[in-house]
């Protein structure tokens, strides 16, 4: 077994930057050795998973978003997928008044577990949003990140057209709402040397919001059992002269245990469900990774023949051949469960995590049913934004328009 890994391994099995563990190491919390065989500065591996461990099982609570809605907030909801944010909104106290989605399997999700929701199928293109104008407290919406093209120095919202973050601007304008928030992931900081980003928030400018400091939450920070980071874009109607909050991070982080056993999160054990299968050549292979261990903890003639030609590429690749342990969150869900690159194995049996295990590490509750064929309803749970998650940023929303509103009444 290899016991070492390097700063680019270790920095991705914990979730932390290559600065954080360099600054780790020396402040004496993790220090790195020099490895026997090469004399590279490595980390030994069995220091850095008991610091995670230590680091993960902080049970000291103090934090608490929970806020009550001074009156019914509505929220209307673009590219809502199979109703991640839309039932942690929903969890938090928000009223969901309408959801639009393309995908006919996800609607048929939505519309299956929420008869009373007016789901609106087909492309956000073809709907005219204006009789909600004024009547949405909040437009929500995870756009895909889009490459605009550039016309001149600033971005306006007609160089945007074609893209589906025009539409949720148009969207935005045509409603009116007090706040609007838009989630992405977190390569939209990068994309484009971070153009794309200062083009959504020029366009926001431009049809009345303020866009609030961008940051990226992380889910195991909000009682989400996984290492997921989403991007949030929150913007302000100009007229209106009131922080915007974010959610501030739980102490406790929870892990696999907690997601798949009876918990604070679940009060049993995850139900029987179906999933996919690995054919038996990879079987035999997984069969020799530890539960926390990856392809560099096998054999070095099966890590050659597993590997290929990467093999002697650089890059820590600690997502191939890696089975999850019960004492960690799981790593960012995908939307197919056994992609030779982002391997999610089960800890104790060589599978991948069924549907309602994917379901769980999602926080999705356990009577939300997904549509569609097995591959369907992976897709469609792999591409949500975890409901616990939403939930913390609808406690986020409640607040500031508890606020807005109570400033806006008449005296």
């Amino acid at each position: 077994m290899n016991n070492y890994i390097t700063l680019s391994e270790a920095s991705e099995l914990v979730g932390k930057s290559k600065e954080t563990l360099r600054r780790w190491d020396n402040e004496g919390k993790l220090s790195a050795v020099r490895e026997p065989m090469s004399n590279y500065r490595v980390y030994r591996k069995s220091e850095v998973l008991s610091l995670f461990s230590n680091f993960i099982n902080n049970p000291i609570e103090t934090v608490s978003n929970f806020v009550e809605p001074e009156n019914e907030y509505k929220v209307l909801e673009l590219f809502a997928g199979a109703g991640g944010l839309a039932v942690g909104m929903e969890k938090a106290g928000l009223r969901c008044v309408a959801l639009n989605e393309i995908d006919k399997w996800a609607c048929q999700t939505l519309r299956n577990n929420r008869p009373n929701w007016k789901v609106l199928e087909g492309d956000v293109k073809s709907f005219d949003f204006s009789e909600y104008h004024n009547k949405v407290d909040v437009v929500t919406g995870g756009f895909p990140c889009q490459a605009f093209s550039y016309a001149g120095k600033k971005l306006g919202l007609a160089d945007a057209r074609g893209t589906l973050f025009y539409e949720f601007a148009r969207v935005v304008k045509e409603v009116n709402p007090p706040i609007c928030i838009g989630e992405n992931v977190r390569g939209l900081l990068s994309h484009e040397n971070g153009k794309t980003l200062q083009g959504m928030i020029s366009i926001l400018d431009e049809i009345g919001y303020n866009v609030v400091p961008v940051q990226v939450l992380k889910a195991i920070n909000f009682k989400v059992p996984q290492k997921r980071e989403r991007l949030i874009v929150v913007g302000i109607r100009k007229d209106i002269d009131i922080n915007y909050e974010y959610p501030k991070p739980y102490n406790k982080i929870y892990n696999l245990t907690d997601a798949l056993k009876k918990s604070d999160l679940f009060d049993c054990v995850v139900p029987k469900s179906a999933g996919s299968k690995y054919p038996k050549s990879k079987i035999d292979v997984l069969d020799l990774v530890p539960p926390k261990g990856y392809w560099r903890d096998l054999p070095l003639d099966i890590q050659k023949e597993f590997m290929g030609g990467s093999f002697h590429l650089g890059g820590g690749k600690t997502g191939i051949a890696r089975r999850i342990g019960w004492d960690e969150p799981c790593l960012t869900l995908t939307c197919s469960p056994a992609q030779k690159q982002t391997e999610r194995c089960h800890p104790d049996e060589t599978r991948p995590f069924t549907i309602r295990e994917y379901a769980r590490i999602q926080t999705f509750p356990d009577d939300w049913d997904f549509a569609g064929s097995i591959a369907q309803q992976y897709k469609q749970i792999g591409n949500a934004v975890p409901v616990n998650l939403g939930r913390e940023v609808g406690y986020s929303i409640i607040k500031f328009l508890n606020q807005y509103y109570s400033l806006s009444k008449p005296k």
